[in-house]
């Protein structure tokens, strides 16, 4: 990986007039403070920790170890060849922009829907599990019962709260995350090193790395293994947020880039030592899977170490959940500035609108928690409506970051690399990346339980298959005149872009 000086403007805002766009947010994170926003995006106190049960049902400790370590890598190869393009394309609109210059106008605009999909799926995702986390607290405090209804309030209580937050700018939105990635850390250290010291009994290694459980239903042990990654995928999303932010980002041509890359192999690191911490702590595996709580790790707590740890560690992670969910909110309603502005969505001129004195983009940010609102209604009458909310994140978003690559790849020598970049390990690295999100796309499509029936139906498929028929009727009724980005370069070089515009 190279940081040797570009061909570009080494001025943020230079740079940004070049690529055809007048600079209207406020520039004021720092690079510690891009990699905090995707640290805390990724959030393995929250991905990690939402989808414990659902690990746990489905493969068991070993495929939760095993899963993190190959899906960790993996997600390194994709961040790392998206940092690249992010490098030469520092800009809010992030993926969708990277694929309209690479690829033409259609590419960008469908890439623009798979990436809001997965952005506003991550809000609901994310905050939904931070309700059932905070309903598993108040049922420890109070005797409060988790119902799917209160678990829906506790839930739009949190948007309004995040919303709140986000409409203060861009600065304290900088400040929550530097304080969200020591918060991590340190959570994670205390949980982990709580659960080693206290508890007289532990797992044995043999169970922790190698015990395989099998609850959905299904007989393949392939089928079920390759289900249970998506622990891992989601959790292993949302670093797209350092490219959202790079137009609020000093440095921002490197910034952003190692922004990605360090943020997943951080949480890469961190989050293996946590799963495992938990699962060495696991007392009863029964009652874990079927805690009264509605949530095993509150379970694990519970029976490692009492009910009085239980609800504090418990609030240290639903803290880092807060923010998590603080800085997804921050990129989702920059991705729907940045589309805005480019005429994408219906109302654009609306979205796109920002406050004179934060330069925060007020409307996009109540957008950002209305919709997730809207996807999370299903939980109430359907049983896995939060494992298919994480699968819309994981099915809109994951494609969005391979679309770049892949039409980055195509364009050979065409692409002009910014001051970050792969070198010779560009090509191999990019093609390995295209190659496993085409996997996990498909894979987290299918069923997770069997047998198929109306409350255990999946149905991201249908949410996907939605998001793309919208982006088709709009693109032939009114994208295509209304959608556009600024051009730059050369006359030649406009010509050669027109050649392979889709």
């Amino acid at each position: 990986m190279s940081t040797a000086p570009s061909i570009h403007p080494p001025n943020d805002e230079a740079r940004l007039r070049q690529l055809g766009y007048r600079p209207e947010l406020a520039r004021r994170m720092g690079p510690f403070g891009n990699f905090a926003l995707s640290f805390s995006i990724i959030s393995v106190l929250s991905g990690c920790m939402t989808l414990f049960g659902f690990g746990l049902t489905t493969g068991g400790p070993a495929v939760m170890l095993w899963g993190w370590l190959i899906v960790g890598v993996m997600v390194l190869a994709v961040g790392a060849a998206l940092a690249e393009v992010t490098s030469a394309y520092p800009v809010s609109g992030a993926l969708y922009f990277m694929a309209s210059k690479l690829g033409g106008p259609r590419w960008g605009y469908v890439t623009g829907w798979f990436n809001l999909l997965g952005l506003l799926g991550g809000m609901a995702g994310g905050c939904y599990g931070t309700a059932l986390f905070t309903g598993a607290w108040l049922n420890l405090q109070f005797g409060v019962t988790p119902t799917p209804g209160r678990t829906l309030a506790i839930f739009a209580v949190i948007l309004l709260l995040l919303a709140i937050l986000n409409l203060f700018g861009v600065r304290l939105v900088a400040v929550l995350n530097a304080i969200s990635v020591w918060w991590h850390l340190a959570g994670v250290a205390l949980i982990v090193g709580t659960l080693a010291l206290v508890p007289t009994q532990h797992q044995s290694p043999t169970f922790v790395f190698g015990e395989f459980t099998n609850a959905t239903g299904w007989d393949s042990p392939l089928y079920v293994g390759l289900l249970g990654l998506l622990l891992a995928q989601y959790t292993f999303s949302g670093y797209d947020a350092s490219a959202h932010l790079s137009e609020e980002t000093l440095h921002a041509q490197v910034a952003a880039a190692q922004g990605i890359v360090r943020s997943i192999f951080y949480s890469w690191l961190v989050g293996f030592i946590l799963l495992a911490g938990m699962l060495f702590a696991i007392q009863d595996y029964s009652r874990t899977v079927n805690s009264t709580t509605g949530v095993p790790p509150a379970q694990i707590f519970l029976d490692a170490l009492g009910p009085t740890a239980a609800k504090a560690l418990l609030l240290i992670v639903i803290v880092a959940q807060l923010f998590c969910a603080n800085a997804g909110l921050a990129s989702t309603s920059r991705m729907v500035f940045a589309f805005s502005r480019d005429g994408a969505l219906p109302f654009s001129p609306t979205w796109r609108r920002l406050s004179p004195r934060t330069k925060t983009p007020v409307p996009a940010v109540w957008l950002a928690v209305t919709v997730p609102f809207i996807l999370a209604l299903p939980s109430l009458y359907s049983t896995t409506a939060y494992t298919a909310i994480t699968s819309i994140n994981v099915i809109g978003i994951t494609p969005a970051y391979a679309i770049p690559i892949y039409l980055r790849l195509r364009a050979g020598r065409r692409f002009v690399r910014g001051p970050w970049h792969l070198g010779s390990w560009s090509s191999t690295v990019g093609w390995i990346a295209v190659g496993w999100v085409a996997v996990v796309t498909v894979l987290f499509c299918l069923p997770p339980v069997s047998p198929v029936t109306v409350d255990t139906f999946n149905y991201a498929p249908l949410a996907l298959g939605a998001v793309l028929a919208l982006a088709a009727v709009l693109w032939a009724t009114k994208g295509r005149r209304s959608y556009g980005i600024p051009e730059y370069g050369t006359a030649d070089e406009r010509a050669r872009m027109e050649q392979d515009i889709v």
